[in-house]
């Protein structure tokens, strides 16, 4: 691939976030703790969400332009729900300057490489990144500037990724606090189809399966359980539709496991029950072990 002009990272001056929400107030936020003396400049399209941005003082400036709010940035990224991806690259492909690199915190990859592939010019760069960050809240009031503090931050990449950009992603991920690992776009969409697409259409499905007045009962353990079904509908279904295969392989999977311990249930194999419950409590303790020794939680 031929290079063309890359900033570095002391040349990031100007940074657009494309979306003011919970991760995108969150990373205007992060940019300008870590990146004193770069222009913060934020596009929302809703009046109501840019009013409450200027309120909160979220960027160093606040626009209702998309094309006003990408010309001349250094760094672009996307913050909206999946869905509006593509139509938002083709409506800045001719206003980026050279070297412009642009990014996402999109929770699916594939198509995103692909609609950017297809839109964007060759002097304009663009690496896919999903900071594993966030909650079932939504808004910009819930934004905070530490919310990238210790968590992965995933970069996806292709063989006709720029290496230059990538590695000043790299550099400013990590200086909003977050871990980096690195792994292609299919490889992205397969692993959190299994660990953060599944575990949303389980809580889903849990609370679906309930009669509302019965809900009243509940314990910690079920709010434990369904809290992320309060994510917001649109944002989701953005992400299951983008990545269908793997999530209904996903689903396939948990209703095979719910399967057997429904036949041992059946069957009264209390042998068969107590492996199944050990099994999924041992490796739950493996993964809370590595993610204390990782800090990616604190104990």
């Amino acid at each position: 691939m031929r290079f063309h002009k890359v900033f570095a990272m002391k040349d990031l001056k100007r940074i657009t976030v494309v979306g003011l929400g919970l991760l995108g107030g969150s990373i205007s936020l992060a940019v300008l703790r870590s990146f004193p003396r770069a222009k913060v400049v934020g596009y929302a399209h809703r009046a109501s969400t840019r009013a409450l941005a200027r309120e909160l003082a979220v960027a160093t400036e606040v626009t209702g332009s998309l094309v006003a709010a990408v010309a001349d940035s250094n760094l672009v990224i996307l913050g909206t729900p999946i869905g509006v991806f593509e139509t938002i690259f083709d409506e800045i492909a001719d206003v980026l300057p050279d070297g412009c690199i642009v990014t996402d915190v999109g929770s699916t990859k594939v198509l995103p490489h692909r609609w950017a592939a297809g839109a964007l010019p060759n002097q304009v760069h663009y690496v896919g990144s999903h900071p594993i960050a966030g909650s079932e809240q939504r808004g910009i009031e819930f934004a905070r500037d530490d919310l990238f503090d210790r968590a992965i931050c995933v970069l996806t990449t292709t063989k006709k990724s720029n290496e230059q950009a990538v590695q000043i992603l790299t550099g400013f991920w990590s200086e909003l606090g977050c871990i980096l690992q690195s792994m292609t776009p299919a490889e992205h969409d397969r692993i959190f189809a299994n660990v953060s697409h599944l575990p949303h259409i389980t809580a889903v499905a849990l609370t679906n399966a309930n009669k509302g007045e019965d809900l009243k009962f509940c314990g910690k353990g079920f709010m434990d359980a369904s809290r992320i079904a309060s994510s917001p509908a649109n944002i989701w279904a953005d992400v299951l539709l983008t990545n269908a295969k793997n999530a209904t392989k996903g689903i396939d999977k948990v209703i095979a496991e719910l399967g057997r311990l429904r036949k041992a249930i059946e069957k009264g194999e209390r042998k068969q029950i107590e492996a199944l419950l050990e099994k999924a409590r041992a490796r739950r303790a493996e993964l809370i072990e590595h993610k204390l020794k990782n800090k990616e939680i604190l104990s």
